[in-house]
């Protein structure tokens, strides 16, 4: 028995599929977000980091250093907790590129490349899976905050409006960590210039200190840092203070940071698979 085959011109490609309307392409992106989320499930030691980092920087930096750096651990915990989220959260973003790095190699999105699909949805799919890790990591930073004395002075909406402000931030930042996995060609090298290039942005803010503190030539780059604006933004939102001037830097970045390295994802991703 032969078996028949379309001549070239009539085989469908998957870049043919890149001109669907947006329905059918989000719902194969939650088709591929579930299987990426089952797969987690399937590995909970992929929750590791994301349960146990907020719990452990919460303690050290409070109860280790809060004494010395506010003179009172409470005081210190209300100002620090909202950068320890955000910190926990921003490192997470960089096991979305370790993964995707270590699926190209064994394979599984060849098997992608031959399904009916958009090139984007696999990593479309596997960045709103991770949503499900990132939304993990600041419901136990805020728990266990407050377990230990945590206590927010503003209104439930705007503790929520500060934990949608970091998921969408987290959220743009991971394409950076998709793209560097598939640029470089081993997943140990994704970790280490994602985490390389995430100190400068974490640790240089306004996450652990007062920007006035600091030596003028450091101030000059915490002022303009954008995690720094996060970091305001979301302290506002939590223990009170300005926000929307704040906000507006943090979203922008974002929002630039999506244009230019989701674009540039996709690119590297077509040109691997």
């Amino acid at each position: 028995m032969t078996t028949a085959t379309l001549p070239p011109s009539l085989t469908p490609a998957a870049s043919d599929y890149e001109t669907t309307t947006w329905l059918p392409w989000l719902r194969h992106a939650l088709v591929l977000a579930g299987r990426s989320t089952k797969k987690m499930m399937r590995h909970p030691e992929q929750f590791f980091d994301v349960t146990l980092q907020p719990a452990l920087f919460l303690l050290i930096f409070v109860y280790v250093l809060g004494g010395a750096i506010s003179g009172s651990t409470h005081d210190y915990l209300q100002f620090v907790l909202p950068g320890i989220m955000i910190q926990t959260v921003l490192f997470s973003t960089v096991s979305i590129g370790v993964n995707l790095n270590t699926d190209i190699k064994e394979g599984v999105f060849d098997r992608f490349r031959a399904l009916p699909i958009p090139r984007s949805a696999p990593l479309v799919g596997a960045t709103i899976a991770e949503l499900l890790r990132y939304a993990i990591t600041i419901t136990v930073t805020l728990v266990f905050g407050f377990i230990i004395g945590f206590r927010p002075s503003t209104s439930f909406l705007s503790v929520l409006a500060a934990a949608f402000l970091v998921l969408a931030f987290a959220w743009c930042m991971c394409w950076i960590a998709i793209w560097l996995g598939m640029m470089v060609r081993e997943a140990g090298s994704v970790q280490g210039l994602g985490f390389l290039a995430l100190f400068p942005l974490t640790f240089g803010s306004s996450m652990f200190a007062a920007t006035n503190t600091m030596p003028g030539w450091l101030q000059a780059w915490v002022k303009v840092n954008p995690v720094t604006h996060l970091t305001d933004a979301v302290r506002g939102l939590l223990t009170g203070g300005p926000v929307a001037h704040d906000a507006f830097i943090a979203l922008g970045t974002a929002g630039l940071l999506l244009a230019v390295f989701a674009p540039l994802a996709v690119r590297a991703y077509r040109r691997k698979a």
